[in-house]
């Protein structure tokens, strides 16, 4: 039997907001829209979902589509759906977001976009769409959790010293942090495996490398572990 809607129905699109971290910033990435509405302006990685498509499909999709990007850690973030948000029609967007190692990636503007790049999130241009709000509830979103879920480590290479684990929370949380109330809390927790490394080709004393033991913590959140910093 055949049915149909009575209601007109909303387009649904995703769009994600892509968290990358240098030595000295949080940075965000950004696309530049090659066309209209908004053609010429910065953007976040986005588009509608397909019928046969999930969620996430779709916003993974657009990564790979929009700047070159696979594999990264992703989580749903909002929806937005104000009337008003996309000049073409009524579209609700779920909004994702993403943290990467920006030296893992070479980001590179496809399909419908005519750049791709990263920005400081204390520095980016005007937004098309409302991805100005979209960005700063991404940003708030971030500070809250990375407290509470080793999420931080997304943003480092797979081998990493204390101190750029640290750097890495005084950045997002914007505060510094004591250095030996950090290494004594983070090294009681458990969760670093010690390598037999140290830094290479640095201008100070080299630091021992250390990584994320992922499936340690997953055991221990069975048994009912708590990160916090």
């Amino acid at each position: 039997m055949a049915y149909s809607y009575e209601f007109p129905r909303a387009a649904l699109t995703v769009d994600c907001v892509v968290f990358g971290l240098d030595s000295e910033d949080l940075k965000v990435l950004l696309i530049q829209r090659g066309i209209d509405p908004f053609a010429g302006k910065w953007a976040l990685p986005g588009g509608f979902v397909r019928l046969d498509e999930s969620l996430e499909d779709a916003a993974r999709r657009e990564l790979q589509e929009e700047a070159g990007l696979s594999k990264v850690f992703l989580e749903q973030l909002y929806t937005f759906g104000d009337p008003g948000r996309d000049p073409r029609e009524r579209v609700v967007t779920v909004a994702y977001y993403a943290l990467v190692n920006i030296g893992d990636h070479n980001v590179k503007a496809a399909t419908d976009a005519r750049n791709a790049a990263w920005f400081s999130v204390t520095d980016v241009p005007s937004l098309a769409f409302d991805h100005a709000k979209v960005l700063k509830v991404a940003l708030e979103r971030l500070k809250g959790k990375v407290v509470y879920q080793p999420i931080g480590f997304e943003l480092l290479p797979r081998k990493f010293t204390l101190t750029q684990l640290q750097k890495v929370y005084e950045i997002i949380l914007e505060r510094e942090l004591d250095k030996r109330n950090f290494r004594r809390k983070i090294l009681e927790m458990g969760l670093l495996e010690e390598t037999d490394e140290i830094e290479q080709d640095v201008a100070h004393r080299a630091a021992r490398l250390y990584r994320f033991d992922e499936a340690k913590y997953k055991q221990l959140v069975k048994k009912g572990f708590m990160f916090e910093l």
